[in-house]
């Protein structure tokens, strides 16, 4: 009996999470998308460009934009529309002053809608001004199968967005270290409440060891909508699911997956390179200023190409951008990096530094 037990347990996990080398993950969204972070690419979808309905992952939008608006010190005075917004809930008081940093936190570990309208108000000067900011940005995003009628996302006819514009909206939100932190704390407390706000993200809190953020989301209509982030080995993925009743087996199935079907590998270093001009067979010095690195799979790991575009005749003595290296997977352009005249600068602290290596290199020291 024990053992048909154990047996069942196992055949259970396999099918809810995907074994090595399988095609891509099972999901029960109707629309489902996993992307990594520093490179957007797209490892696996589902209907991702389709528009619909998303709840309140609609709050990203709303706390990347009071987060760059340079207010987050200022006190925010909760109006009577504010708090009397349907929904969750972060119980804002009429005339109750809170930082907008506090609203912040509230909007996104506990999805507080009377937080959503405060934040707009003050922001946005109105809720319908914060709306046109929210669909400026959007349109400066590239998100094409998005519009936004509210900052919390409860329903509308003319409110929705792709899984796919979503991932890329919280592509770019996570470059931002302060959404960064807010998105991954796990408790907060307000100097304005005498308990602590919990994160109602149970991927970060419970479920998932390798989650550092998210949004949750989720109404009647709607269904649940869920982002989230995870890190593991170097490589940082972006989840997204819409209307998905098993969102949270979603996500980790994605995250496993590919997990152990990728690895981010190097596909070229920060240093000096020599290239061959186009005219003739000289070659010139360049620099290349950043280490590259893409999420690929075994059978990838050697169909990466590049090419290089160097200008015949750079200026001499000048530090200029000089060409560019694209790189190619299976012929399909993946990323591209500057290529340099020369070092960069030496900054006085990297001079030191430089200094102290070949002082420590002559005494031996190393």
């Amino acid at each position: 009996m024990r053992f048909l037990v154990i047996l069942m347990v196992i055949i259970l996990l396999n099918l809810g999470f995907p074994a090595i080398g399988q095609a891509a993950p099972e999901v029960s969204a109707s629309h489902a998308i996993l992307i990594e972070q520093s490179t957007g690419r797209v490892l696996f979808e589902k209907n991702a460009q389709e528009k619909a309905n998303i709840a309140s992952i609609t709050k990203i939008m709303t706390a990347i934009i009071a987060i760059e608006s340079g207010k987050l010190d200022e006190k925010v005075s909760a109006s009577r529309k504010a708090i009397n917004t349907e929904g969750s809930s972060i119980y804002l008081e009429q005339g109750e002053k809170i930082l907008l940093e506090d609203l912040i936190y509230g909007l996104m570990l506990r999805s507080g809608n009377d937080a959503a309208v405060a934040i707009a108000e003050h922001v946005g000067g109105s809720e319908e001004g914060f709306v046109f900011l929210m669909n400026e940005k959007a349109k400066w995003l590239g998100m094409t199968n998005s519009h936004f009628d509210n900052p919390h996302g409860l329903d509308s006819e003319t409110h929705y967005s792709s899984a796919y514009d979503m991932a890329m909206l919280m592509r770019y939100a996570m470059e931002n270290e302060l959404f960064k932190k807010i998105s991954g704390t796990e408790t907060y407390k307000s100097d304005n409440r005498s308990y602590s706000w919990q994160n109602k993200n149970k991927l970060l809190t419970q479920f998932y060891e390798y989650c550092t953020g998210g949004k949750t989301g989720y109404t009647k209509q709607t269904g649940r909508t869920l982002v989230s982030t995870a890190e593991k080995d170097g490589m940082e993925l972006i989840a997204v699911t819409l209307d998905a009743p098993d969102d949270w087996r979603d996500h980790i199935s994605m995250f496993e997956w590919a997990y152990e079907n990728y690895k981010m590998e190097s596909i070229t270093d920060e240093g000096p390179v020599k290239y061959k001009l186009n005219e003739d067979d000289r070659t010139v010095n360049g620099y290349l200023r950043e280490d590259l690195s893409f999420p690929l799979s075994d059978t990838e790991r050697g169909l990466v190409t590049s090419k290089s575009f160097v200008l015949n005749k750079p200026d001499a003595g000048k530090e200029q951008i000089i060409g560019k290296t694209v790189f190619y997977l299976d012929n399909n352009r993946i990323l591209e990096t500057a290529i340099y005249s020369n070092d960069p600068p030496m900054t006085e602290n990297t001079f030191i530094q430089h200094i102290k290596s070949i002082f420590s290199e002559t005494l031996g020291l190393r």
